[in-house]
Parts: structure tokens; C-alpha cells; sequence
């Protein structure tokens, strides 16, 4: 064998090695879900508030039936669980709700030792739609009734569903969920969104109550935060795939590349955006330096000025 052929067989075993060691990590982070917490103060927030966000879980299981979420759920024991959307798979030949009925029902249990615990104060769950859930609910021809199935699940385990909807949690928080159209999940050229989409979907904000806004794309921050959107909280790009260091995710799933809301927390004007990493994959089933995420939200009362 002359040199050049050697050279050459050493970086494609060179190669073939580190491909396998970035398989074996990506499939080491996709089994392996991290807790990490973001505070938010707010003049608006009188008592502080604990919240848990997750989005994007896309049937993946956690343990037997999502033990091991639902257990550092239970450990973190919040105020109120958030649930970005995306939590099953909508593809042909491949939706189902079998995991998502085991996951709602582990978080009923969970609902129900943090409430005894708390001495009857109620710990509370919302679902906001993703993409899958609206692509279940348009294509009936292709998914049949799962979409019918799936509010029954939800009404069921007194899940309160907030398709175009909003809700008030208290005197200090309002919860609103938002449908995005089709065309904002198109790939490479999502559609812009006009100035009255919110308005139009959901009414005015509340700008007396602290405005937290399920907006499944974080495409759109500028417009949820004109809205009035207090804290906007977004999955749908997975972290970006693959995450680089100083650099941020790499491709969302809809094709863009090192877009900058791939997952973290913005700022517009006193405005926030927290964008989770997400817990599951689907399509593209890689995650590397994007270990999946549970994110904890703390809401604390804004410290006055003297």
C-alpha cells in the first residue's frame, strides 16, 4: 500500500471513529433529561411562583411510563405545569396516543400527591397546542378521531386546553395559548405574521395580570412581545439539533440553520422569551451538546427602586 492510500484509510477510520463516538453521545443525551431553572422578576408578581415548562417530549418515555420525569416533576413541586405542546408524534403510519395517555395519567398522580401535600392547594396543568396537535386536528382523513381522542383526555383529567384560549390563574397571572397557522411551520420560508394575528386569535393581553403566553414557534418574539406577552414560552426547534459552542443550535426542523432562538431566554423591551430544548425527537433523531430539558421558572416580585 503506497503512502497516499494510507493517509487516506487513516481519515476514514479517523473518520468512521468519531461519527460512532457522536452516535453513541447522541444516543447517551437522548435517554438522559437535565433540570435546569431560569428566574423571572416581575413588578406584577406579588408571590412568587413556581412553574415547570416542557414541550417537544414526541412520545419519548423517560422510564417506564415517564417515571423518571414525572418523579423530578413531583420533587420539584411547582405552583402550576405548563406543557408547550408537541407531546406526541403526528406522522402517517406513526400517531398515536398511547404514551401521551400514560403521561397525562402520571401527571394526575403527581397532581394528586402535590396537592395532599400542600394541603389541598391546587397544583395545576395546561396544555398549549404544537404543530402535531393542529395537524392532528386538520388532517382528520389522516389520523382519524385521535384529535377528538385527544380532548377527551385532556377534559377527562381536568387538563385545561388552551387552544386559542386564556385563562386566569390568579389576580397576578394570566395563561393564554396560541395557535399558530400552517404556514408558520413552513420550511425554509415560514410566513410573516400580520399585526393583528394575536389580537385576532386571542383578544388583547391583560396588562394588569403578568401575561404568560404559549406560543409553540419562538419565530415570532417580536410580535408575542408587542402583543403583550410578559414571558413567552417556546420549544419546537429541538436546541437546534446540534448545539456548538459560542455558536448555538444548528438546524431547526424547519430547515433554518443557526437561527438564534434555537433555546435560552430573550429579552425585548422588559419583554421575555424562554425557549425550552425540548424533551424527544422525531425526524431527525440526533442530539448532540442538546441534552433534553425540563426547565424550572421561578416567578419572583421585582425588587422597587429607592
Amino acid at each position: 500500500m503506497n503512502t497516499e492510500m494510507k493517509i487516506l484509510s487513516a481519515v476514514m477510520a479517523g473518520g468512521a471513529a468519531v461519527a460512532a463516538a457522536g452516535l453513541i453521545r447522541s444516543g447517551y443525551e437522548r435517554r438522559h433529561f437535565v433540570t435546569e431553572e431560569i428566574t423571572i422578576s416581575s413588578k406584577k408578581i406579588r408571590n412568587p411562583r413556581t412553574l415547570v415548562f416542557l414541550t417537544d417530549l414526541h412520545d419519548k418515555e423517560f422510564g417506564d411510563g415517564n417515571e423518571q420525569l414525572l418523579t423530578s416533576i413531583q420533587d420539584i413541586r411547582p405552583d402550576v405545569l405548563l406543557i408547550g405542546g408537541d407531546v406526541m408524534v403526528a406522522k402517517p403510519g406513526k400517531a398515536n396516543l398511547e404514551v401521551t395517555r400514560r403521561f397525562l395519567d402520571g401527571l394526575c398522580e403527581v397532581q394528586a400527591h402535590i396537592t395532599g401535600e400542600n394541603s389541598g392547594k391546587p397544583f395545576r396543568i395546561y396544555y398549549g397546542n404544537g404543530n402535531h396537535e393542529q395537524r392532528l386536528g386538520r388532517e382528520n382523513d389522516t389520523y382519524g378521531n385521535l384529535y377528538r381522542q385527544l380532548r377527551v383526555l385532556l377534559k377527562e383529567r381536568n387538563i385545561a386546553y388552551l387552544s386559542d384560549r386564556s385563562v386566569n390563574l390568579n389576580e397576578e397571572i394570566r395563561i393564554s395559548g396560541l395557535n399558530l397557522d400552517q404556514a408558520c411551520y413552513r420550511d425554509f420560508l415560514p410566513a410573516r405574521m400580520k399585526e393583528d394575528y394575536l389580537t385576532r386569535h386571542l383578544g388583547q393581553a391583560d396588562p394588569t395580570r403578568f401575561q404568560i403566553l404559549l406560543a409553540h414557534s419562538p419565530l415570532y418574539f417580536e410580535q408575542y412581545a408587542d402583543w403583550g406577552a410578559d414571558l413567552t414560552l417556546s420549544g419546537h426547534f429541538h436546541g437546534g439539533t446540534i448545539r456548538l459552542p459560542f455558536v448555538g443550535g444548528v438546524m431547526t426542523p424547519q430547515y433554518q440553520f443557526f437561527h438564534p432562538y434555537c433555546a435560552g431566554q430573550f429579552e425585548k423591551d422588559g419583554k421575555h422569551m424562554i425557549v425550552g430544548r425540548g424533551l424527544g425527537t422525531h425526524s431527525i433523531n440526533i442530539r448532540f451538546c442538546n441534552r433534553p430539558q425540563l426547565l424550572v421558572i421561578r416567578l419572583k416580585p421585582q425588587e422597587q427602586e429607592e
